[in-house]
């Protein structure tokens, strides 16, 4: 079981940057790989970035590239994902979520969720 709770969420302004954390239980952390992900109510879930279990790889959404950045310390069982120059279509609830599997990570389907964080971009 894994066990996984974002943070820093909130509300920033057009052009803004924020930092989202993500905590994991205790676990052979290095075993999985990561990802975030964001969803509104009635929208369909997008993946945003993801990791594998060192940081040596990574995946960007095309809506994001080149803004936001996906990192792991192992040593402390944290993701985070750095979010620059922020626009109001950035808006959404963000998940964090693990599987061991690179694959279901990148399609959507990890095993673990968290409960999320949201972020609000007001223009």
């Amino acid at each position: 079981q894994v066990r996984l709770a974002e943070s820093g969420g909130g509300s920033v302004e057009a052009g803004g940057s924020l930092r989202l954390s993500c905590q994991a239980s205790p676990v052979t952390y290095d075993s999985f790989c990561m990802g975030w992900y964001r969803q509104v109510s009635g929208k369909e879930r997008e993946g945003v970035a993801a990791i594998l279990t060192t940081s040596g790889n990574s995946y960007y959404a095309d809506s994001v590239k080149g803004r936001f950045t996906i990192s792991r310390d192992n040593t402390k069982n944290m993701l985070y994902l750095h979010m620059n120059n922020l626009e109001p279509e950035d808006s959404d609830m963000y998940y964090c979520a693990a599987d061991r599997s690179w694959g279901a990570v990148v399609r959507g389907t990890p095993t673990y969720w968290g409960q999320g964080t949201e972020v609000t971009v007001s223009s």
